[in-house]
């Protein structure tokens, strides 16, 4: 099996050194770039399986890196490393379509686990390229291509926009607690991925919108309904 090819973009040399080695020690096939216009050169010369960006980085911050890639690949995992742990922060990067977002200081371990639940994500869209397109009320899902079609309308998801509505709609008309949808789709529990989960279930909501008997229902306190008639 090849080894998983990771942009890795961050300015502090030390750390972007030992995440490099710890990454490559791992197993993982990593370009390190320490500014936001080598990345991008970087990413539009050679193909990678997942991106890992500082938010603060010179010549080009990291936001709008990850809006250049969003341009040409929505289905490239984009994880943000930052030291800034705003709320708006955080929102601003999922909303440009970052995956995931890691305040720093952060552990070694929790990023290679990240890495590893997007990794494994991406190779399971890969071998269910079989499939037949998913009918969801009136839209269909093409799981392999992540892309949501209505009448004459094609809506292109991001990785993680495709996984969470594949694990909603595969547990269509039962609640679904708030901690099985975080561990299916982010691989662990924890508050700045349940903040992110409630951006991505808006975000699937816009999409679906244009099929008002398709339905995601926040149980307060516990979790989400999916349902389709």
């Amino acid at each position: 099996m090849k080894k998983p090819k990771i942009l890795y973009v961050e300015d502090d040399q030390h750390l972007g050194f030992v995440t490099k080695d710890t990454l490559e020690h791992k197993g993982f096939s990593v370009t390190y770039c320490r500014t936001g216009k080598e990345a991008l050169q970087q990413y539009r010369s050679h193909p990678f399986d997942l991106c890992i960006l500082d938010v603060m980085l010179p010549e080009m911050d990291g936001l709008t890196l990850a809006g250049k890639i969003r341009e040409s690949n929505l289905h490239i995992p984009i994880l943000f490393l930052s030291a800034r742990s705003m709320k708006e922060d955080r929102i601003t990067g999922l909303a440009i379509g970052g995956d995931d977002y890691i305040t720093k200081p952060f552990s070694m371990d929790e990023l290679i686990l990240k890495i590893e639940v997007f990794i494994r994500r991406s190779r399971i869209h890969i071998e269910e390229g079989h499939m037949e397109r998913k009918k969801i009320g009136s839209f269909s899902f093409d799981v392999e291509s992540m892309v949501l079609y209505h009448e004459n309308r094609t809506i292109q998801l991001t990785a993680t926009e495709s996984s969470l509505l594949a694990f909603l709609s595969a547990h269509s008309s039962r609640m679904v607690r708030r901690e099985e949808i975080l561990k299916a789709v982010w691989g662990k529990n924890s508050y700045l991925n349940s903040r992110s989960l409630d951006v991505f279930i808006s975000r699937l909501r816009k999409h679906l919108a244009a099929d008002p008997s398709i339905q995601i229902r926040t149980i307060h306190g516990m979790g989400f309904l999916f349902d389709a008639k």
